[in-house]
């Protein structure tokens, strides 16, 4: 190798390396949004924005953060991502790839979903005509909070097409953005799926059951489509029940994550079957990872239905990957959204 040649690539690592450089800290606040009525309960948001704060490492139940509780916002933020967790899941459970996009410029909005949390399932319970109409509105709602907050609105970057927006969301979290972005459910898809494919996707029609007998959802349900939303990225999204003519025209940017191994959301089932559909597929695989792959490493044991959320694949490093993923998701709003 000539010296020019080791100089060149020397100063492209610099220069990668400068790009990724983390100029803020993440600052961390807890904030309460109005229910859909004025007697329905308040929602709770956590949001990870960027902050000259220094930050302290602090444990919330199974999750460990490392931010400024109260640090005061910088004054400008490249864009709002509203973050939606899995079923039973919550709003610290993807710390680390929010606490990166708020090191990087993003204010992120984790959203607890009302009625389908690790202390609250009655959604859920309600079954999945209500349950997969309810948590995009959920969504929606958050972001609605969030842009009439004055102190936040000023601080979002804006342009021609209004306040800059994109989700991220995990599983049922990965359906909620899909949603957000125009894809519809059906489902008599999912009604379908599960009479015929129960055994090799059993976790999925297990946690479904109650769909066998479901009613579409009404014909005259308005779309859960939220315009503002332009970036979307989706890991290991519940999918099967999505419409193939509706992902085709999702025009939000788009990326799907797939962990190879996920037993929870079989990938030819639901990840895949939406990467296939999109007009601009972005389907991106994870070697060797399970479902829970996406979620930070808790510090304890928690029991779901496809084992240990803790657990890995034996030789899967979850830590480092969460860093790279981190990095990637980072890469694809700043290309999207700016």
């Amino acid at each position: 190798m000539t010296s020019l040649l080791r100089r060149t690539l020397a100063t492209l690592a610099t220069l990668f390396i400068a790009a990724h450089v983390q100029a803020f800290d993440a600052g961390w606040m807890q904030i309460q949004t109005a229910g859909v009525t004025p007697d329905a309960p308040t929602t709770t948001v956590a949001l990870y924005y960027p902050t000259m704060a220094a930050p302290r490492a602090i444990a919330m139940g199974p999750f460990a953060l490392n931010v400024a509780i109260g640090g005061k916002p910088v004054d400008k933020v490249k864009a709002l991502i509203l973050l939606s967790h899995g079923i039973s899941s919550t709003e610290t459970g993807h710390s680390v790839l929010a606490q990166a996009l708020a090191r990087n410029g993003y204010l992120v909005a984790a959203l607890r979903h009302p009625g389908d949390n690790w202390q609250d399932r009655s959604l859920i319970e309600k079954g999945p005509e209500r349950y997969f109409d309810e948590r995009p509105r959920q969504a929606s709602r958050a972001i609605d909070a969030i842009l009439a907050d004055p102190a936040w609105k000023a601080r979002i970057a804006s342009d021609s097409q209004g306040p800059r927006v994109g989700a991220l969301g995990h599983s049922a979290g990965g359906y909620t953005v899909l949603a957000l972005a125009g894809a519809r459910p059906d489902l008599s898809r999912m009604r379908t799926h599960c009479q015929a494919e129960a055994s090799e996707d059993p976790i999925f029609c297990s946690l479904g059951r109650s769909g066998e007998a479901a009613p579409l959802l009404p014909a005259a349900t308005p779309a859960l489509k939220d315009a503002r939303v332009r970036a979307i990225v989706a890991m290991a999204p519940t999918g099967v029940l999505l419409t193939a003519d509706s992902l085709a025209a999702v025009r939000a940017a788009t990326m799907i994550y797939v962990a190879e191994l996920d037993r929870f959301l079989v990938p030819r089932f639901h990840a895949e079957w939406v990467a296939s559909n999109l007009s601009a597929p972005n389907l991106q695989r994870v070697p060797n990872a399970w479902h829970f792959a996406f979620m930070d490493s808790p510090s304890m044991s928690i029991p779901s239905h496809d084992g240990d959320i803790a657990a890995n694949p034996p030789g899967f490093d979850r830590d480092a990957f969460l860093k790279q993923l981190a990095v990637e998701i980072t890469d694809f709003f700043d290309k999207n959204l700016l």
